[in-house]
């Protein structure tokens, strides 16, 4: 299965289901290309809802963090949804679990980019002394 996203908007939150395997290569470029263009467009609420995501190695990791500080820094919050239980754990042995805010329902995920997040820089400080 190639890997696939889509976009579509629920009140001022984008979120993008993304299909497939984030692996290395064209995988992860359409990854962080579609977080890019969501940036551009002005939208700094991204939710990745990974429900259909069957794989992701460390290369799609690596990118899924690279995401997480390119939205901080301009000002954007992201959050994933819907994570599969490989790759939490993958993210639980990795220690990033405590890095990314992870959602098990949409509407409740939606709701939460009301509430003021800590800023991105200081969530990973933290995140790393306590590892």
């Amino acid at each position: 299965m190639s890997f696939q996203a889509s976009v579509r908007q629920v009140d001022t939150v984008s979120i993008i289901d993304f299909t497939g395997r984030i692996t290395l290569g064209d995988e992860s470029d359409l990854l962080r290309e579609t977080l890019q263009k969501e940036l551009e467009r002005g939208h700094k609420k991204l939710l990745l809802n990974l429900q259909g995501v069957t794989y992701c190695d460390s290369a799609g990791l690596g990118e899924l963090v690279g995401c997480f500080t390119t939205v901080g820094r301009r000002g954007g919050s992201l959050k994933l949804l819907y994570v599969p239980k490989k790759i939490r754990d993958i993210l639980q042995v990795t220690r990033l679990d405590g890095l990314f805010e992870i959602c098990s329902d949409e509407a409740a995920a939606v709701k939460s980019f009301g509430i003021t997040n800590p800023t991105v820089m200081s969530k990973i400080l933290s995140h790393f002394r306590h590892s």
